[in-house]
């Protein structure tokens, strides 16, 4: 135990209680494989849900090969293209960014921004990415099983995602799919009751609830939301488990498969779509409220001035948490719903819509005036906010029960979502990668190579998703794996299909250019000293970079004032570091 002394001025309250001793570790194995360093962890959650999203963008290439070029490729037949939509789907929501944003940045950036030696419960941290592991390599595995994996769509509807008509439905695709998502539950749960309790009780003297980084605030309420919602989710696939292996009827009614009248009878298959978008929509705002945080951050420091409307963002933040449990249904218009029901979801859809405009406009009123740097960090960062803002707004159009129910089951849908849902968080993903890519490494990311990758990423990906916001409105129907001579779909939807998989083509090339960067900089980078960016928030005044064991040497800083003091009158440089007890202003001293 180290003896604690209080030594700080008045402003920081002295310490409640003395440290723990941190586990040291012993050997290789426990140093880099089995580590309870929450940075390495966070590297290993990183490079696996990297490792899994490329494989989705495979999936993708795949998917729209077929779309662009039907009957051009016999090796993609419609029961593969079922499985390859639902694994790139299920890949890229859970797998990839659930993982990336609060296994990988949660770990890494939580600790050292609240200034913490490391999280609460190391061995619990450790286990959870074993187990998220697990799920991974379960959810590869039902590729290589007679059937293949599950083609049952990427929300595995029930009764047919059991039926033998459906790939991998009486094999072990579906199985091990849902065996996967249980296990990746469990790791996640005990992940986040870590990043939970690391947030509410391993912050540093001095660093107030009022004080933590957007960061931070965007992952712990995340953090919350998967908590409360992961939970339908894990019933909702030990209940379809039942139906599948022990033909229990919870989602499953009397049905006849073949003229064979089948044992089940009295399921609900609403029952499931209830459960999985009561899981489904938060999952949206957990994957969106930390990409909100770190940009939030980004665009302050990039910008060189404080972040408008600090406490606004703190409380949309958590609005957009709290009414994303209030929004499900409108993922069910099409299901027969009573109108009053269609009505509150639509009602609350846009309600919804307030808290996060907010963000959109203390963000524009943020770089209102800054000092803009346009670096890679900043650009993927302003591609953010366009990108979500147009997502959004296609948003309202589907939040609305008469606009939706004929839009439902278009390529309108697939668009927005992946405007929304995909495009718009791997841009912050990228942009964050820049942005602490040195701290990590203690090396910089090439900046012109960042910037090529930015251009092709975001003009490829509305290449991508404008025209099919086009072909949606045309009546075009997704899920289907090629249209055929449908009279009402126009010629122009075929030539737009090309051009769509070409321009994906590109833009998936244009990730290898981010993996070269990534590792090339590793070796032959510019060596980035401790503070590249000159930023205010504890990671980067680390006494190592990249830092060391315990993050912070021998004393834990002490922490005077909020994350935001760019451009600040008076002070030697234009910002104040938040362990710096230079000048305090009211803003600071909160």
């Amino acid at each position: 135990m180290v003896e604690t002394k209080n030594t700080s001025p008045p402003s920081v309250p002295p310490a409640e209680v003395d440290e723990v001793e941190l586990y040291h570790a012993k050997s290789f194995w426990t140093k880099y494989v089995f580590s309870q360093d929450a940075k390495v962890i966070a590297i290993q959650y990183s490079g696996v849900a990297i490792a899994i999203g490329l494989v989705a963008l495979v999936l993708s290439s795949l998917i729209r090969l077929q779309l662009g070029f039907p009957e051009m490729f016999d090796f993609i037949t419609p029961e593969t293209y079922y499985q390859f939509v639902t694994m790139h789907g299920m890949i890229m929501v859970v797998y990839l960014l659930t993982a990336l944003f609060l296994g990988g940045f949660g770990n890494y950036l939580i600790p050292l921004m609240i200034g913490a030696r490391d999280m609460s419960f190391p061995y619990v941290n450790m286990l959870s990415f074993w187990i998220y592991f697990l799920a991974v390599l379960v959810l590869v595995g039902s590729f290589f099983v007679p059937g293949g994996p599950t083609g049952a769509g990427w929300t595995l509807y029930p009764p047919q995602a059991i039926l033998s008509g459906t790939p991998g439905g009486k094999g072990l695709g579906i199985i091990l799919m849902l065996v996967s998502l249980a296990l990746f539950i469990v790791g996640f749960t005990m992940g986040g009751l870590n990043y939970v309790v690391t947030v509410l009780q391993g912050r540093t003297r001095g660093m107030t609830m009022m004080r933590l980084p957007l960061t931070v605030w965007g992952i712990f309420t995340a953090t919350v939301l998967a908590l409360l919602a992961f939970p339908a989710l894990l019933v909702a696939t030990v209940m379809m488990l039942f139906d599948r292996l022990l033909e229990t009827s919870f989602f499953m009614p009397s049905l006849v498969e073949f003229g064979d009248q089948l044992s089940y009878g009295g399921g609900s298959p609403i029952l499931f779509q209830h459960l999985f978008w009561f899981f489904g929509h938060p999952e949206v705002y957990i994957v969106a409220l930390p990409a909100f945080g770190i940009v939030s951050d980004l665009i302050s420091t990039h910008a060189r001035k404080n972040i408008f409307g600090y406490r606004m963002m703190v409380w949309a933040i958590v609005g957009i948490g709290a009414l994303s449990f209030i929004v499900w249904a409108h993922h069910m218009y099409v299901s027969g719903m009573h109108p009053y029901f269609g009505f509150f979801f639509a009602t609350t859809t846009l309600i919804i819509a307030v808290p996060t405009a907010l963000k959109v406009y203390n963000w524009i009123l943020t770089l209102w005036n800054g000092n803009i740097h346009l670096n890679t960090p900043m650009l993927f960062s302003l591609g953010f906010i366009v990108t979500f803002l147009n997502g959004g707004l296609t948003g309202l159009f589907l939040g609305n029960v008469i606009v939706d129910i004929p839009l439902s089951d278009t390529m309108f849908v697939v668009a927005h979502f992946h405007m929304v849902m995909g495009v718009a968080p791997i841009l912050v993903v990228f942009g964050a990668i820049y942005h602490w890519y040195p701290k990590i490494s203690g090396r910089m990311l090439d900046e012109r190579l960042g910037k090529i990758h930015f251009w092709v990423t975001f003009v490829g990906s509305y290449l991508i998703f404008f025209p099919m916001h086009y072909i949606g409105l045309v009546g075009v129907p997704r899920r289907y794996p090629e249209l055929g001579d449908a009279a009402f779909i126009p010629d122009s939807v075929a030539t737009l299909n090309s051009f769509i998989s070409l321009a994906a083509f590109i833009v998936g090339i244009a990730q290898i250019l981010f993996l070269y960067n990534l590792f090339w900089s590793l070796r032959k980078g510019r060596p980035s000293g401790p503070n590249p960016w000159r930023a205010t928030t504890l990671e980067w005044q680390t006494p190592h970079t990249p830092p060391a064991h315990g993050n912070f040497g021998p004393e834990l800083p002490l922490v005077y004032r909020w994350p935001y003091d760019y451009s600040v009158p008076g002070a030697s440089e234009d910002f104040l570091a938040q362990n710096d007890p230079g000048p305090l202003d009211s803003e600071s001293s909160t």
